[in-house]
């Protein structure tokens, strides 16, 4: 029975060892390549001088590391709950069984299809201070303001996190609508009949079975929003001042505009140990929660 399973083993091998190949080229080699590089006074060009920690002493004294991992912690605390609340409120909407339940799914998701590139343009073009079609609206009702929405500070964080969550739930709405429909019906029917009402089969039927799932958009949404960068470099570019440059556009910067792809690598690398920390703790309060 044991040879008969090792021969059936083997025969997979051919067909996983493509995507074995592909993953330790382009997964495994540069994690460990991004490691030494974070040793090294590295250019662009070539490989300079073992520096040792000297990259993460520095990293530690960058003034513009920490405010750039500020910003983007920012970014991650006003669009998680804010992602996940909405995306679920999408999702109970398009479940209804209404004529318009198509329509709903249909204009929901549709923006999560788009590049970062398009919904960038058209947030630059409807944003515009004297002719975007926002301003003109704002004036039709009365209202003699022209706001800088990428020239202010405050609307410019505004601007940035309506567009991501415009952007980026309709696929956590998915998640969401997929949960629902797999609840069972029968547990509404009893519950009907017991005279619960639809707030009771809310509260006592759909979240408790929408929450293993909320967990897992939860977590996604974190490690997608402490990732952010393509939006935020077209639309503000960073700016005003830097007051909304997340980190992975500082580490962009350094390596590629400075020329510093070891200092970059080190930064690259704190990132990747905030999220597995964030990870290992979401995971864990998963665990425990469903114990």
């Amino acid at each position: 029975m044991m040879k008969k399973q090792w021969v059936h083993d083997v025969k997979a091998i051919p067909f996983l060892l493509p995507f074995f190949i592909a993953y330790m080229i382009f997964t495994i080699f540069p994690i460990f390549k991004g490691l030494e590089m974070s040793l090294y006074d590295w250019t662009l060009v070539r490989k300079l001088e073992f520096v040792g920690l000297e990259n993460y002493i520095k990293m530690f004294t960058d003034r513009h590391f920490w405010r750039t991992l500020w910003n983007t912690t920012l970014f991650v605390i006003l669009t998680t709950p804010s992602m996940v609340l909405l995306a679920l409120g999408l999702a109970l909407l398009s479940n209804l069984n209404t004529k318009l339940k198509t329509f709903f799914r249909g204009s929901f998701f549709i923006p999560s299809i788009l590049s970062v590139s398009v919904i960038s343009f058209l947030m630059i073009f409807m944003l515009q201070p004297y002719n975007g079609l926002v301003n003109n609206l704002i004036q039709m009702f009365g209202i003699e303001a022209e706001p800088k929405w990428m020239a202010d500070q405050g609307l410019a964080w505004v601007t940035i996190v309506v567009v991501t969550l415009w952007w980026t739930v309709g696929f956590n709405m998915i998640l969401f609508l997929a949960a629902l429909q797999d609840i069972p019906e029968s547990l509404y029917e009893a519950s009907e009949i017991d005279g619960a009402s639809r707030w009771d089969m809310f509260r006592y039927i759909t979240l408790p079975q929408l929450i293993p799932i909320g967990r897992v958009i939860l977590l996604l949404q974190i490690l997608a929003s402490y990732k952010v960068f393509a939006q935020i470099l077209l639309i503000t570019g960073g700016g005003p001042g830097g007051a909304t440059r997340p980190l992975i556009q500082y580490i962009y910067e350094v390596g590629f505009n400075q020329n510093n792809l070891g200092y970059a690598a080190t930064m690259s690398y704190a990132l990747f140990f905030i999220l597995l920390i964030l990870s290992i703790i979401q995971l864990k309060s998963q665990r425990s929660g469903e114990n």
